[in-house]
């Protein structure tokens, strides 16, 4: 689907570049697959974390 949508590709690897940086993941555009599975666990963790604090905040 994403494909369809070119801003909510570009927005969904904004939002991945955002969640690497915050658990200190050097992550570059492009190939990642040098990634160990606990870095790339963790970012997305982090998006996960992140998606749930935005709907949290936005119920109240």
């Amino acid at each position: 689907m994403a494909n369809k949508v070119p801003e909510a590709r570009e927005a969904l690897n904004r939002f991945k570049m955002e969640a690497a940086n915050e658990v200190g993941v050097n992550l570059k555009q492009g190939y990642n697959g040098d990634l160990t599975s606990k870095q790339a666990g963790s970012i997305g963790g982090q998006m996960v974390k992140k998606m749930i604090e935005s709907y949290e905040n936005s119920m109240k």
